[in-house]
């Protein structure tokens, strides 16, 4: 691609991508969104752009939920209602990801339930033609801007 801009649905790769898998020469920028280190992994082994802690769920809520699909709807909520006090914190990968792929590393084992999936919801609701706000996203809104 000539821009430097990706536009349509280029600009919706977002990956996923356990710390434990190595990077994939696709991965575009990756960036760990754990609030911890995962463990036994060096920061080489990684091959990460950056770490952004500020995206991660609070320990309080990490904790609480222990990756129990059962508590997984009322994680979501909670994750957003953080998330929408620092919005400002989603500002690095929205602008990496309008650039190219980037890819959220995580280093839980439950690939469906943690909290790169719901950063991944909330970045594609921002970036859509017609996105959401990081605020509208972070809220959980449907409605698009106008």
């Amino acid at each position: 691609m000539a821009s430097s801009q990706f536009t349509g649905k280029d600009r919706q790769t977002i990956q996923l991508r356990r710390a434990y898998d190595p990077p994939a020469p696709l991965d575009g920028k990756r960036f760990l969104v754990d609030r911890l280190w995962p463990r036994g992994k060096t920061k080489a082994s990684l091959q990460l752009d950056a770490w952004i802690k500020d995206v991660a769920p609070s320990t309080e809520l990490r904790k609480w939920f222990a990756h129990d699909p059962v508590k997984w709807p009322e994680f979501k909520n909670r994750y957003r209602k953080e998330l929408a006090t620092r919005p400002d914190s989603l500002d690095p990968l929205l602008e990496a990801a309008r650039k190219g792929p980037i890819t959220l590393v995580y280093g839980a084992k439950d690939e469906i339930h943690n909290e790169a999936v719901v950063l991944k919801e909330i970045l594609t609701e921002c970036l859509e033609p017609n996105g959401q706000s990081n605020q509208e996203a972070l809220a959980g809104k449907d409605t698009p801007r106008k």
